[in-house]
């Protein structure tokens, strides 16, 4: 019954989800600015412990992974298929030893590249 609940308030929301959720944004920074300079994260971390984590991941996120990941597939194809691209055209500078610092110029090849793909669009 709850689930069916659930499922008719998404088909039939009282308000625009987006139009809401949209409005809603500087109550978000707030509430998130508020949140970090009250180092609540840490403390929730701190309070639930190693041991909660475990026995939630396992108890409900195992049986949530695969579903999940398969209802995914096309959200995440759209969202990095992009930047899949961007990497796949990249011409990358010379490769060193492993080690070598010069490497470093082809991870920065590849960040400036996905980082002007976020700005662009």
């Amino acid at each position: 019954m709850r689930a069916a609940d659930y499922e008719a308030g998404v088909r039939s929301p009282r308000r625009d989800w987006k139009t809401e959720t949209a409005a809603a944004e500087p109550r978000y920074i707030e509430g998130v600015t508020k949140a970090a300079t009250e180092k609540r994260f840490g403390k929730g971390v701190a309070r639930v412990g190693t041991a909660k984590w475990q026995r939630k991941s396992i108890d409900v996120g195992t049986a949530r992974f695969g579903p999940g990941v398969a209802a995914a597939g096309p959200d995440y194809e759209e969202g990095f298929g992009p930047y899949r691209d961007v990497i796949a055209g990249l011409t990358l500078p010379q490769k060193y030893t492993t080690g070598d610092d010069r490497n470093l110029a082809r991870v920065a090849t590849v960040t400036k590249a996905l980082h002007d793909k976020k700005i662009r669009g």
